[in-house]
């Protein structure tokens, strides 16, 4: 097969499995995105080649978009083997690739009680975390949460905050945007000075 062959392929693959994901029929999406059922058909089976003036209305109709209709299936970027990062009580390993998701950052954070948290965080942004073992003290503005294993917290982060762990290692699951990757992640593991 060539590469043009494979990404045809892999086109109609996408466009048929988010068809029946969304439990539509043939004639479900030809209504949405202005074509016939008998093209869609013939596309989705490989007896037609998919045209450019197609990839937008049916990208639209699912909910998608052209570049992941396209985007090659590539077994490479499937595996993260994350690299631990330490600094002061804090142990940090990056769940997802440099811009893999335009403006988010989902980490697997450690924090162990002597990480010490003088001043609370600001900064522009929300975060969210799920606590996978141990329990977190949140510190937010005048309040004090513990979100124990299972829970999650979501919070904007222009409020005064820190996460801290209580009797014993905590690990937790967060998702930073660009802001909160910024803050938390660059910053937390500058030398202290």
């Amino acid at each position: 097969m060539t590469q043009e062959e494979d990404l045809d392929a892999v086109v109609r693959q996408r466009v048929r499995a988010l068809r029946l994901a969304r439990g539509w029929s043939l004639d479900a999406l030809a209504a949405r995105c202005a074509m016939s059922p008998s093209t869609l058909s013939r596309i989705e089976t490989g007896h037609r080649r998919i045209a450019l003036d197609q990839l937008v209305p049916l990208a639209r109709a699912l909910g998608t978009t052209i570049d992941q209709l396209v985007e090659p299936a590539d077994d490479e970027d499937v595996v993260i083997r994350p690299e631990p990062e330490q600094v002061q009580g804090m142990t940090t390993w990056l769940l997802t690739r440099p811009g893999a998701i335009p403006g988010v950052v989902v980490a697997k954070m450690r924090f162990t009680p002597e990480r010490s948290v003088r001043e609370l965080r600001v900064h522009p942004g929300r975060e969210w975390f799920t606590v996978l073992t141990g329990n977190v003290r949140l510190r937010l503005g005048g309040r004090v949460l513990h979100v124990g294993p299972g829970q999650a917290a979501g919070f904007a982060t222009t409020v005064p905050h820190a996460i801290e762990a209580v009797d014993g290692p905590v690990e937790i699951l967060s998702i930073f945007d660009r802001d909160g990757e910024r803050a938390h992640l660059h910053e937390e593991q500058r030398p202290a000075g």
